[in-house]
């Protein structure tokens, strides 16, 4: 059975539903109030809103700028998407539906030969692409103010514009005479292949008029700076009877000697260069090609196995379709004799070249072709590691080298071998 509520009690329940009432009074009063200010402020904000403004010319460079720049990456990489399909995948198709597989292979090696003939041009027309010279700035003039007169002034010297880079180009010196001291086995002719030379400008600057004049061993040799004539300027010489003694133009006289700016240069005494001298003619001695082969009993013994001829390459070996072995090596290195021996022949031949041979004891006889220079002549003794030849590119070669041949009672053999 309930109990009877009390006065007291139903004010305190009444107390109790107000309080949850009245707070949701005012949480909907707080909303109202909040969209009524924020529509208010809204409005408010609207009315007072600008207009839209002008457009702008840099933004709109800007997004046209954005726009091309994303169709041209676009493009390209469709572009090049196109192209390795093309390259790829679509002419090789074609060309092998059209050729077949040998004719495919046959145009890529064709391809593949033209590209490798075009890397010679292509490299040269690069090695003659050089720098150009640093413009250097012309003398400038600028009118000067001075006591109220425009005066003319050239602007000092030393003084470089226009430029980053000045490039400064040295005038040619002469070259100075070189004094060589003769040694065993030296002969005019080795000395003048050695410094690139003429045997009349060798011979003319020595004083020696026959080919095969013996050099003394310790002597002085003159090497002069060039083809041209060494001379020693004699009382009464002037630059003109020097220059018509020669047949050359008195300036060439004075300008390699210095003549104009040192007179003393030309003094009495004094050793000159005249380049391009028309120079007197070598007496010549002329010799046997060939001789005989020597009997055994007349050649020296044998020192052991065949010594290089050069120090050089092997760049082919000895084979039923090569009968010497090929040493590659600088234009006009020394050639020497791979053992004791007589030379036997010397002189061109068809596709060697200029050539010397030598003969040995035991039936031996080497030959080297090729060469640049000859330094012995048939009949003489030559002994092991003597300079007899250079290297040249005489007859029938695609370089520099020897063609080294032995031959064993007549018959080619591999000298490596031996």
């Amino acid at each position: 059975m309930s109990k009877p509520v009390t006065a007291l009690q139903l004010t305190a329940l009444d107390l109790v539903g107000t309080v949850p009432r009245l707070r949701t009074e005012q949480y909907a009063m707080r909303t109202w109030i909040g969209v009524y200010w924020g529509r208010e402020k809204t409005v408010l904000a609207t009315n007072v809103r600008r207009a839209h403004a002008t457009p702008s010319l840099t933004l709109g460079t800007r997004r046209m700028v954005r726009r091309s720049a994303t169709s041209l990456i676009t493009s390209g990489q469709h572009s090049k998407q196109r192209l390795v399909d093309v390259m790829i995948r679509r002419i090789p198709r074609a060309l092998a539906a059209y050729f077949g597989s040998k004719g495919l292979r046959l145009v890529l090696n064709l391809a593949t030969a033209m590209l490798v003939v075009m890397l010679p041009y292509t490299a040269a027309t690069a090695g003659r692409a050089e720098a150009s010279p640093a413009d250097a700035a012309a003398p400038s003039f600028a009118a000067v103010p001075m006591d109220d007169v425009a005066r003319a002034q050239v602007a000092p010297r030393g003084v470089i514009a226009g430029t980053r880079s000045p490039t400064t180009v040295a005038a040619p010196e002469a070259r100075p005479v070189v004094v060589r001291t003769i040694v065993r086995e030296d002969t005019l002719s080795s000395m003048a292949n050695y410094y690139d030379l003429s045997l009349e400008a060798l011979a003319y600057a020595n004083n020696i008029t026959e080919e095969d004049q013996n050099l003394t061993i310790g002597h002085e040799l003159l090497i002069p700076p060039g083809e041209g004539a060494l001379y020693k300027v004699k009382d009464g010489d002037t630059p003109e009877s020097v220059a018509d003694r020669f047949k050359v133009d008195p300036a060439v006289v004075m300008s390699y000697n210095r003549v104009y700016f040192e007179p003393e240069h030309f003094a009495v005494g004094q050793l000159i260069f005249v380049p391009g001298a028309v120079l007197p003619a070598l007496r010549r001695t002329e010799r046997p090609k060939s001789i005989a082969t020597p009997s055994n009993a007349s050649l020296p013994a044998r020192t052991g196995r065949l010594g290089w001829p050069v120090k050089g390459v092997i760049t082919q070996y000895f084979w039923w379709g090569h009968t010497g072995v090929d040493i590659a090596a600088p234009y006009g290195s020394s050639i020497v004799a791979s053992d004791d021996g007589i030379v036997v022949a010397t002189g061109p031949v068809a596709v060697g070249g200029l050539r010397v041979c030598v003969q040995h004891s035991g039936g031996l006889q080497t030959c080297y072709y090729h060469t640049s220079a000859v330094y012995v002549s048939p009949g003489q003794t030559v002994a092991r590691g003597q300079l007899i030849a250079a290297i040249g590119l005489t007859g029938v070669t695609t370089g520099p080298h020897v063609h080294w041949e032995l031959k064993v009672n007549g018959v080619a053999q591999d000298p490596l071998a031996y």
